[in-house]
């Protein structure tokens, strides 16, 4: 029996001030100005975002891996975004390599980061960022052009289908499932949702909670494509919430702990089990 309770302690304990408003917001009927409130700390003057508001890289300056969790976040859990966007978009038209990629800040580096963003240097990939910005309605018409066209060259049926991790797979589906003037789209698509099912499949049972990136609800495409696998990654999750209340991440990092344990608990909630 998974225990609300005990989670709500771990994360009022352990998470950072924005995820305890996250959780608040989600599970306690609490105020989305709070979260708002809370968020906007990380917004700096640029309008770009930092500050460690992704756990693993401390630069304080706006930075794209940064803004790509802020998003990711905030469309998972459907939370409406008010004006916590505004400029947002212009800012990281700034950033933009011809090729359309993201060029990463100066100085990034220089702050506690862990040890693939200092191979990367903050998020390169345009796909999520901008497919989010899309859903929120806040895309401008050069990051749309600019972000299809590096889709086009690496955002393949290809690219796709070489995916390895479960995870990974965000960064399709976050651009085709929001961007729908793509050249091929219902094939990109239907590649995306493909390879997600074929990976799920096939996912150790510590995944499990990674599918719910995927499948908000029972109604989602892929949860009407592989019905058992998403019954048995819900009932993982319901059988192994830890002593403490929390659940863990594939990787044993326990700054992620508090947000598995909320993707958690939501994805419970919207299937009714909790």
């Amino acid at each position: 029996m998974v225990s609300l309770e005990q989670a709500r302690n771990y994360v009022y304990e352990h998470g950072t001030l924005w995820e305890r408003a996250l959780f608040s917001y989600l599970f306690e009927d609490g105020s989305l100005d709070r979260l708002h409130q809370c968020l906007f700390a990380y917004k700096n003057a640029d309008n770009g975002f930092g500050h460690r508001f992704e756990h693993d890289l401390s630069f304080p300056g706006s930075n794209s891996t940064a803004l790509e969790y802020l998003l990711s976040t905030l469309r998972r859990f459907d939370v409406p975004v008010g004006s916590l966007l505004d400029g947002t978009a212009q800012w990281l038209e700034d950033q933009l390599a011809e090729d359309g990629s993201i060029t990463p800040p100066e100085g990034l580096a220089e702050y506690p980061l862990a040890p693939w963003w200092a191979a990367w240097g903050a998020q390169p990939a345009p796909d999520s960022i901008v497919g989010n910005l899309a859903h929120f309605g806040q895309a401008t018409a050069k990051l749309l052009d600019s972000t299809q066209k590096w889709a086009l060259a690496h955002l393949t049926v290809t690219d796709i289908q070489e995916i390895e991790w479960l995870f990974m797979a965000y960064h399709p589906y976050e651009y085709y499932t929001a961007v729908k003037d793509v050249p091929g789209h219902e094939g990109l698509l239907d590649a995306t949702y493909a390879h997600i099912a074929s990976l799920a499949k096939a996912m150790p049972d510590d995944q499990s909670y990674t599918l719910f990136a995927f499948v908000p609800g029972p109604d989602a495409a892929i949860a009407q494509m592989i019905p058992d696998v998403v019954e048995k990654a819900l009932d993982h999750i319901e059988a192994t919430q830890e002593d403490e209340g929390h659940w863990r991440d594939q990787h044993g990092l326990a700054q992620w702990y508090p947000m598995v344990t909320i993707s958690n608990l939501y994805a419970l909630k919207q299937f009714g089990r909790l």
